[in-house]
């Protein structure tokens, strides 16, 4: 009994863990942009023997972006930008860690965003350099939680900024990385003040997830042009995808699978031995009875039937008591990791209940089915 109930813990703990971490992959893509390519300096998932050989690349510049969007039959929408990292303060309260975004005003189109209120920085803001903002969701509500934020004046890394827009509320990145923790300036802006000697990230959106290979190649040739590469030279840059993620996901997923189930077989096993055990057991206790129902006309079929079920029910009964640990298990592991109980979960884990009853209650209803009437009934 055990064996079942630490085998269903098990089996839905996985299964919820991997449709958790599917839901939130989805959610993150999203925000990431699922259309979406970008053309960076170094990889995102990069083997530590590429390391040095990668970030010993030549920086990318903020005119290929230009180039890019004059020379792509399949990009609709193209901005640069870089980020770093410093607190904002107004008076005396402070967000410590605040993603800031240097880009240009297409930025806005590329990453689809939408604003609470206020205006995004226009051409004119970044042409001159000024210092204004547009601020995440949760850097709102902690600098300004009973008044408007547009017009104030904050401080970014110690230098005065106006807030001229506030992002509507966006969500995080698998559940680690706040979008709307960030704060997004003209890319001059960032330049000045947080230095220009930084390798940009350019982000490209293709029409639609169709055609993001086509963009691909299209952007290898572009980058290769601009870099002056000949036909021998290998690339000096990377185009990475939100795809990649599902990838490392999908990697992560088989170990998750490998252990579970094995984890989740052994269990198995070990109560499937269990309910055979109480069903030999409860064979010979009832060997009267089965003799008194052969007696008066019950079939090998009818006998080989009732145990069956019997072995079935004790087995479902240890998985209900699964299933219920399950939910406070699903909670605990919700702290660390999204997790999904869904209906399909508790629909495998009596299924799982039903074939354990079945295979392991097998040989004990077999017996039970093959007695003689007359020996059974001698049986005291």
């Amino acid at each position: 009994m055990l064996g079942i109930v630490i085998g269903i813990v098990t089996v839905t703990a996985m299964i919820t863990v991997i449709n958790g971490l599917e839901n939130a992959m989805d959610d993150s893509l999203a925000l990431l942009g699922t259309n979406a390519v970008y053309v960076e300096k170094t990889g995102w998932f990069t083997e530590p023997k590429d390391w040095r050989r990668q970030w010993s690349r030549p920086d990318l510049r903020a005119d290929l972006a230009e180039r890019i969007r004059d020379r792509s039959e399949y990009a609709v929408a193209v901005a640069p930008f870089v980020q770093t990292s410093r607190p904002i303060r107004y008076l005396d309260r402070a967000v410590y860690g605040v993603s800031i975004h240097g880009s240009t005003p297409e930025i806005a189109s590329v990453d689809d965003v939408k604003l609470l209120e206020g205006r995004w920085y226009n051409e004119l803001d970044n042409l001159v350099g000024r210092n204004v903002a547009v601020i995440g969701h949760a850097v709102n509500e902690s600098l300004f939680p009973s008044e408007r934020a547009i017009g104030k004046t904050i401080r970014i890394g110690g230098k005065r900024f106006e807030v001229i827009g506030v992002l509507e509320e966006q969500g995080k990145f698998f559940g680690v990385f706040s979008f709307d923790e960030q704060a997004q300036i003209p890319i001059r802006t960032f330049e000045r003040h947080f230095g220009r000697f930084r390798s940009v990230t350019i982000k490209v959106n293709a029409e639609s997830s169709e055609t993001v290979p086509l963009l691909e190649e299209e952007l290898t040739g572009i980058v290769r042009a601009a870099r002056g590469l000949d036909a021998m030279e290998e690339d000096n840059f990377e185009i990475n995808k939100t795809e990649a993620f599902r990838d490392q996901l999908a990697a992560v997923k088989a170990v998750v699978y490998m252990i579970g189930i094995f984890l989740t077989g052994l269990a198995l096993i070990v109560g499937g031995i269990g309910v055979m055990n109480i069903m030999f057991v409860t064979v010979k206790e009832r060997t009267k009875e089965i003799g008194v129902r052969k007696a008066v006309g019950a079939s090998r079929r009818a006998v080989l039937s009732q145990f069956l079920i019997e072995a079935v029910l004790v087995c479902i009964a240890a998985g209900v008591t699964g299933v219920l640990l399950s939910l406070g298990v699903t909670q605990i592991i919700n702290q660390f990791v999204p997790a999904s109980f869904a209906l399909g979960t508790v629909l495998l884990a009596f299924g799982i209940c039903v074939g354990v009853g079945v295979i392991f209650g097998v040989v004990p209803a077999w017996n039970a089915a093959r007695m003689d009437p007359i020996e059974a009934l001698r049986h005291s």
